[in-house]
Order: C-alpha cells, then sequence, then structure tokens
C-alpha cells in the first residue's frame, strides 16, 4: 500500500473535513542526463555491514525505486530504497558508477 502525503494532516475532529491533495505531488523525474547523483560508501550504524549509498536522485518515489530494482539485479545484491537514497548492500560503488553512467546519469564518487 503506498504512502500518502497528507501535507502534514495526521488527525482531524471537524465532522465536515475533507482531505484535500491537490497542492501536494511529487516532482516529475528529469532525465537521467540531468541528474546530479553521488555515490558514498557507509558501515556506520548499519551493524558492520558495508552499504553504496546514492543520493541526489530528484523526481518521483516510483522512478527512485525502479532504479534501485534495476541497480540490485545488476549487482546481483539486495538493498532499498530509505530517507529518498538508494542502498545496495556492499561495496557496489564501481559497478554501480558505471552502470549509471552507462545509463546516461551523472555520477560522481563522494565520501567514504
Amino acid at each position: 500500500m503506498a504512502a500518502r502525503k497528507s501535507g502534514g494532516i495526521v488527525y482531524s475532529t471537524n465532522p465536515d473535513f475533507v482531505y484535500n491533495d491537490e497542492g501536494v505531488h511529487e516532482p516529475d523525474t528529469p532525465e537521467p542526463s540531468r541528474q546530479d547523483l553521488r555515490l558514498w560508501l557507509e558501515k556506520n550504524h548499519r551493524g558492520g555491514k558495508t552499504m553504496t549509498v546514492i543520493r541526489g536522485f530528484t523526481g518521483k518515489m516510483a522512478d527512485m525505486e525502479a532504479l534501485a530494482r534495476k541497480l540490485k539485479t545488476s549487482c546481483g545484491t539486495g538493498g532499498s530504497v530509505k530517507d529518498g537514497e538508494i542502498l545496495v548492500q556492499g561495496d557496489m560503488r564501481e559497478k554501480v558508477l558505471k552502470l549509471l553512467s552507462d545509463w546516461g546519469y551523472r555520477v560522481k564518487k563522494a565520501g567514504g
């Protein structure tokens, strides 16, 4: 089930309240050549396990999840999308860098 963006409204006691989500929408996803992605390697707060983290993706959550799924399949490993970041298990920076570059994304290694 997809999470519904409520614009900060959690609960209303007004019986006539009507939820209006017209002003809440995800931005369109720009083409890959307009994306500016950064690759990080993180070990902190992950139980000693290494994760390749991709930051900087802008656009719809569904598109980010599709990109994550494509990366995980190509790398043959697990991962997830969390807090606007794509997480791929293991140190896959070189492989992810090549894949994203081949797919037309602007991508750089950064940090750890």
